[in-house]
């Protein structure tokens, strides 16, 4: 499913962001780390102890032919669906059990029941009766008989009068049903309504058959939302048949082109097939031109799919259609192809979907496994961002580095799990995890790195981390929505993988040992300890200290320098380096000596470090003073308190000269930015900034009036939606993250309030408020007094600059002990008054660099702007 960027802005000109809650303090424990027992069974015939399956190892298979026609003027599809099943297992099997996920859309649902009040991506917007069904029919030994059926939710057992025996067992079912297509099928699939007609998104469309393995026989999640799927393999023969002026777009091969398309549309289709370069099938003109389509009532497209799970298909009269040819390592070629309307066209949008279609699908196919299908296609529609085998549904609005993120990603799936069957509705991470640690290689490569931007994993360790985090291996429908599925099922296990690839393995030891997984495995169901034992097996490394601190455990990293000493007092003799562990999590250490003689090194030290205790000390043969050392220069690991990450042998912190104190700080600070008198005759102001996160642009403003009315608002362009929207009017405070409201309490209310101004310094003389300087400290390379300031329960500190008295820093505080940092640069003159135009917010989850573009002084906004 769609990858989307992780948003907690609520960011506030005075230094308000996002309530990070502030993390534990745990203690490493080597015996725990590196605890022997860590795999808990061993090898069977099934599947081996090395990882690889075992001799006796089967899937049972799913073979379907399926026929169907949608209605267009009731939203409806009508489908007869024949289901070819073999029991290769060695069980014989009583009953079976297949999946009607169209019945999640019914009120009475499991997934409306588990649905919270304040809505969320799978809420259902409208309900739908779900699938109907109007027969299902055994058929055994040329017989067909009534077949005795129980429905529970999203899942169907057939009861079956005579045992379906195993090892080559076969049976067929034949499913006539029906169900309306929903406008907003729980962000999977659904219809959007533009200028040249409606665009359907049709998947899990048909009854499916659920897995039988070795592991827990049937495997019978029900469908809530969260969780995605699990899948058997086979063959799927399919028709739709819809009003002849729509294209339709299905997984698989498409068999009959000459009898659904003109021959205008036949001859680009076969130069696209040998054109790197895209090329237009139908264009934006051939869309309103009614000789672009065969004359008649209505048309019926066959597609065929080999050694799939699943299909799915898109449909609409407003179908711009371009492709190009794909070129794969064996010699063979496949075609890329995007279905788009005529809102999502342009160059800097769904014009170079296709572009994007092929670079991807080629890249991975190099890296990883050939791409196993004849075609992928992208449909743009209302889905935000799904997965089908050989087509994806991607935002109809989304651009440039949004289109990129959201097809790379989506076709990323094509290999986990389309091509590798891992069970989605338990290990989400199997697939959405390491489908985004591919990613990030492949956007690294493409169009050489347009779209690549580099993470600050030391940044992102407060949020992946925190108290309120879940560890990896949690049940995707278990966790939170929102940000923890995000970061569980999705960052956090990317990032394990890059960190196990560049610092535990290497990268050719590793990638040897994961394209050794996805080969083994390919159209087949494996387990976590399927992967935990290919990977050490074939590398050559024990990692159950790795996969029990990263996959099983919620543990955090936080590597210090504790003392640096001299043999004999002299550097020139060697220099011993003492770390420390504070977090329960082992990992390698990175270290980055600079030497007063101008030579730099770096020390990659092994997680083994730490066998014997939290501390190591490192013998360094330096041959000057050491000048500086740096754990993990380069940002790329966890680590939850950076502070304790350098040594440069001097205080940090300096005494405050005598008679310097708070008041007078502050004071310098509002008389250099403007003076008090002019500070207080604004009676309103609007600020605009921009910024980008994770490849998407936003556009952020603000906009305060008086001393308690601020409105703050969050835009992602490229995606047409407001990400986050703040309000404070008097006493009451609004936030609407992503569609979602939040309940918020008293304290917090009170916190958004008090950073919602803006100058806070104003206030600081008030009543309630206490006022100390601390200490001078050095922020980004400049010395800055701290003052800290407590209102009631709020703590937050601010950092001026003790040459210009700007402003330079403000860190907040809530009362979970969570902090959050905002940064202060350029400062600007606007009618008399300083502003900073670079403002840096560290959120935890992301560094938010924004630039302001316009502010605006008593303008003579009104209660109306605030609405």
């Amino acid at each position: 499913m769609s990858k989307i960027p992780i948003l907690l802005f609520m960011l506030v000109y005075g230094g308000l962001a996002s309530y990070a809650q502030a993390p534990a303090s745990p203690r490493y424990y080597q015996h725990a780390a590196f605890d022997p027992l860590f795999y808990p069974s061993t090898g069977t015939v099934y599947r081996s102890a090395s990882g690889a399956p075992g001799n006796k190892y089967w899937n049972n298979k799913a073979d379907y032919k399926i026929n169907s026609t949608l209605d267009t003027t009731l939203h409806e599809l009508s489908g007869s669906v024949t289901i070819s099943y073999t029991n290769n297992s060695p069980d014989d099997l009583p009953f079976l059990w297949l999946q009607l996920d169209q019945n999640i859309y019914r009120k009475d649902s499991r997934g409306v029941s588990v649905t919270p009040v304040t809505g969320g991506r799978w809420a259902n917007k409208s309900y739908t009766e779900g699938d109907v069904l109007k027969s299902v029919t055994l058929i055994r030994n040329g017989q067909s008989f009534k077949a005795d059926y129980l429905v529970t939710d999203t899942r169907m057992q057939i009861r079956l009068p005579e045992a379906l025996k195993g090892n080559g067992g076969a049976i067929q079912l034949k499913i006539d049903y029906s169900f309306i297509v929903p406008e907003y099928g729980t962000d999977r699939m659904g219809r959007l309504k533009t200028s040249g007609g409606w665009v359907y998104e049709v998947a899990q469309w048909y009854p499916r058959m659920a897995v039988y393995d070795d592991i827990y026989g049937w495997n019978v999640l029900p469908y809530l939302g969260q969780g995605e799927f699990y899948l058997e393999y086979g063959n799927i023969d399919y028709t739709v048949t819809a009003p002849s002026d729509m294209i339709v777009a299905g997984s698989g091969e498409l068999i009959n082109p000459t009898e659904v398309l003109t021959p205008a549309q036949i001859g680009r289709l076969a130069k696209a097939r040998t054109s790197d370069k895209t090329v237009m099938i139908r264009s934006a003109s051939d869309v309103k031109d009614p000789s672009s389509h065969l004359p008649r009532e209505s048309l019926t497209w066959h597609f065929h799919c080999n050694q799939t799970r699943d299909v799915a298909w898109g449909a609409s009269r407003a179908f711009i259609w371009d492709a190009a040819k794909i070129d794969l390592p064996s010699g063979r070629k496949a075609l890329a192809q995007s279905v788009y309307p005529a809102e999502s066209a342009g160059d800097q949008a769904w014009g170079r979907s296709t572009e994007m279609v092929k670079g991807c699908i080629e890249l991975y196919s190099n890296e990883w496994y050939e791409f196993t299908y004849p075609v992928a296609t992208n449909v743009a529609g209302i889905v935000g961002g799904m997965e089908y085998p050989g087509i994806v549904f991607c935002s109809h609005n989304s651009k440039q580095g949004g289109l990129w993120n959201v097809t790379n990603h989506e076709f990323g799936h094509n290999w986990f799990p389309m091509i590798v069957g891992s069970n989605e509705r338990k290990y989400a991470w199997m697939d959405e995890g390491f489908n985004t640690f591919i990613n990030g290689v492949d956007t690294k490569v493409f169009n050489h790195g347009e779209f690549a931007e580099k993470e600050d994993a030391q940044k992102l360790a407060r949020f992946y981390f925190s108290p309120a985090s879940e560890a990896i291996m949690t049940v995707p429908d278990v966790l939170q929505q929102g940000n923890n599925l995000g970061v569980a099922a999705y960052a956090k296990p990317a990032m394990a993988l890059n960190l196990l690839r560049k610092y535990v393995l290497g990268e050719k030891r590793f990638d040897f040992a994961f394209r050794t997984y996805v080969k083994r495995w390919a159209f087949k169901h494996p387990t976590p300890w399927d992967f935990f034992h290919t990977i050490e097996n074939v590398s050559g490394e024990d990692l159950g200290w790795f996969w029990r601190g990263w996959i099983l455990n919620n543990w955090k990293l936080d590597q210090s320098i504790k003392e640096v000493k001299y043999t004999d007092n002299d550097p020139a003799k060697g220099a011993l380096i003492t770390l420390e562990n504070l977090g329960e999590m082992a990992m390698p250490v990175v270290l980055a000596i600079g030497q007063e003689n101008g030579r730099t090194d770096t020390l990659t030290l092994p997680a083994e470090i730490w066998l014997k205790g939290p501390t190591w000390t490192v013998p360094f043969a330096s041959t000057a003073k050491i000048k500086s050392i740096v754990i993990d220069p380069l940002h790329e690991f966890p680590d939850m308190d950076p502070s304790n990450n350098n040594w440069n042998g001097t205080a940090m912190v300096k005494p405050v000269p005598p008679g310097v104190t708070a008041e007078k700080v502050v004071a310098t600070y509002l008389t250099n930015i403007g003076g008090k008198e002019k500070l207080t005759a604004i009676t309103d102001a609007t600020i605009s900034s921009t910024g980008s996160v994770q490849g998407q642009k936003l556009a952020q403003t603000q906009k305060f009036k008086g001393a308690d009315e601020y409105l703050m608002e969050i835009k992602l362009p490229d995606l047409n939606m407001t990400a986050v929207r703040l309000s404070v009017n008097g006493d009451s405070v609004k936030i609407t993250q992503m569609g979602q409201s939040p309940a918020l309490d008293d304290d917090t209310r009170k916190e958004i309030k008090e950073g919602a101004r803006l100058f806070p310094e104003l206030a600081f003389s008030s009543p309630g408020y206490t006022t100390e300087l601390t200490s001078i400290k050095n922020i980004n390379g400049k010395d800055a007094y701290e003052v800290k300031v407590t209102h009631g329960s709020s703590v937050s500190t601010y950092y001026y600059d003790v040459n210009t008295g700007f402003k330079v820093r403000a860190v907040m505080s809530d009362k979970q002990g969570g902090s959050s940092k905002t940064d202060y640069d350029d400062y600007r003159e606007v009618s008399g008054i300083r502003f900073p135009y670079r403002i840096s917010a560290d959120e935890g989850d992301n560094t938010l660099d924004l630039t302001v573009q316009t502010i605006k002084l008593n303008s003579g906004l009104t209660e109306a702007d605030f609405k």
